[in-house]
């Protein structure tokens, strides 16, 4: 079972690293921003596996593993990668993309609390709360709406295209040459969806084998499987110079995991939500997105590299949390 999970980890990395990357080739025929590569092309790459990951655990019922691989991504992303990109380099801030995307990041996570709060409420109960297809269809349609409004507001902020761009050929102007990209991006993409079925498939046995809930593995080895691409990316960005693209990254990435990854697991399938996503799973994420945003909003052309150290505790915090719960019996499947 290791050794699956170990190759689906890898299908997972490799294939969606060949999609982000003939992406982008196509994204620079096109003249896009690094707010675009960012925030929607390069985060629709790095986030297609946490997608395609929750919306086969969706239809194979295990909407622990669904719901739960979308939170744990935000929380991997946002307190380990971001924390971890902020102790490493100073990360520049963009006041026009904070100031847009930002508040989505922030407003996205909040909208997933409140509709599972609002579900509670309304059932007089936090046990049995389900999110229903009604509610992952509207997260789609948000998910559209989002992506119109980046392709504007990229207009309303023109940049040069990113390093990350820079670094991949142009496409030719022959049909042959966009036909193979193409191709390529299919082919990223089917190793994520083959990936994402072995993943899914061994971590459920080792869930079985352990006794430890799916919610809790979803949250964690899931979540950081599928939030390597985000990592793998993050590095890169920062090794080349051009950090400003892990900005656009993690923030594209925490809105996608809601309205994208959560949003179609949710239509696919209804999703049950677990007791431990009201006091732990859900409180975390929100932290981090919290102090994200408030490192935002604080002056300076930068953010600080002190500003990683709370967002890397948060992540530890929460990884120590999870274990003695699962150790002391609390959480059970």
């Amino acid at each position: 079972m290791f050794l699956a999970s170990g190759a689906a980890v890898a299908l997972l990395v490799f294939g969606s690293g060949r999609a982000v990357t003939e992406a982008v080739k196509l994204a620079k025929t096109m003249g896009l921003s690094t707010i675009i590569i960012g925030a929607t092309v390069v985060s629709l790459g790095t986030t297609s596996p946490e997608a395609f990951v929750s919306v086969t655990a969706a239809f194979r019922g295990q909407s622990g593993f669904a719901l739960g691989n979308g939170v744990g991504s935000i929380i991997c992303d946002t307190a380990l990668i971001f924390g971890l990109g902020c102790c490493l380099v100073r990360l520049p801030k963009d006041r026009f993309i904070l100031a847009r995307h930002g508040w989505l990041q922030i407003g996205s996570g909040v909208l997933l609390a409140c509709v599972i709060g609002g579900l509670a409420l309304a059932r007089g109960s936090m046990v049995g709360v389900v999110i229903g297809r009604g509610v992952g269809v509207a997260l789609l349609l948000l998910l559209a709406g989002y992506m119109w409004l980046s392709v504007r507001w990229a207009k309303q902020h023109p940049e040069a295209i990113s390093a990350l761009a820079s670094q991949v050929a142009p496409i030719s102007d022959g049909g042959r040459k966009i036909a193979l990209t193409l191709l390529g991006l299919a082919l990223g993409l089917a190793m994520v969806i083959f990936g994402s079925q072995i993943m899914v498939g061994s971590v459920a046995q080792l869930c079985l084998r352990w006794g430890v809930p799916q919610s809790v593995l979803a949250v964690t080895l899931i979540a950081m499987g599928t939030s390597l691409p985000e990592l793998v990316t993050a590095i890169a960005a920062i090794v080349k110079g051009h950090p400003e693209l892990l900005i656009g990254n993690i923030i594209g990435a925490d809105i996608l995991n809601v309205l994208f990854v959560i949003g179609a697991s949710a239509t696919a399938v209804p999703l049950a939500v677990p007791m431990e996503f009201f006091y732990l799973h859900l409180p975390v994420m929100l932290l981090a997105l919290v102090l994200m945003r408030g490192f935002m909003l604080l002056p300076g052309k930068q953010f600080s590299r002190w500003q990683g150290i709370p967002l890397l505790a948060v992540f530890a915090g929460y990884y120590m949390v999870l274990l003695i719960l699962v150790a002391n019996g609390t959480l059970r499947v």
